[in-house]
């Protein structure tokens, strides 16, 4: 894979790592209740579910293509309206959302268990990536390419909500955000109906 579109793939997956929603309200809770280790563990185990899924995207969309093209460019305008009502959602949220989780006691054990299972509770993701690796998957595609595009998702994605965890353990950080949250929302849903608009264009590959 070209590195200039491993970028636009990293990019794209850090949209939708950052977009506010359950697991973004479950590393805060576990950061919030436990500290700094089980929001960090809660990150990184809901990566494992994002591999997961990531994983089996990837090996469907390179059958579909080469099998049922038609059927694969439908699924993708579907992934492309799922990405445009996720953009809408987070426009009309103001204040509100995962920036007002609150805080409960938790554990390691336990954050590393609803990490996992918030992923893979969650199919939406499969719309999401189906969106997303789109633009990136072709017929021919090596295992090594595929490799790469799945470590990515999941490397971006535990990534992120380490870093989410590592800043909220700082006192000071929480309460910024939360009087920002109207922006963030607004700058995410920007992004995701431009990243909707981007999918239905066609694929970058």
């Amino acid at each position: 894979m070209p590195f200039s579109l491993w970028l636009s793939l990293a990019a794209v997956c850090a949209m939708g790592a950052m977009s506010p929603g359950p697991s973004l309200a479950l590393v805060l809770r576990h950061t919030l209740g436990g500290g700094r280790a089980p929001g960090v563990v809660a990150g990184l185990s809901h990566a494992l579910g994002v591999g997961f899924y990531a994983l089996l995207t990837v090996w469907g969309l390179g059958a579909l293509i080469v099998r049922q093209p038609a059927l694969f460019q439908v699924i993708t305008w579907g992934g492309a309206a799922y990405l445009a009502w996720l953009g809408i959602r987070a426009l009309r949220a103001g204040r509100a959302g995962a920036l007002a989780a609150g805080a409960a006691p938790t554990t390691r054990r336990q954050a590393a268990r609803e990490g996992v299972l918030v992923a893979l509770g969650n199919p939406k993701l499969i719309l999401f990536f189906i969106a997303l690796l789109s633009q990136f998957v072709t017929p021919d595609m090596s295992l090594a390419a595929k490799a790469v595009i799945v470590l990515t998702a999941m490397i971006i994605d535990g990534g992120w909500y380490a870093l989410v965890a590592l800043g909220l353990s700082h006192s000071r950080v929480l309460p910024w955000l939360q009087a920002r949250s109207h922006w963030i929302n607004r700058i995410t849903g920007l992004l995701l109906l431009g990243l909707a608009l981007r999918v239905v264009a066609g694929p970058l590959v």
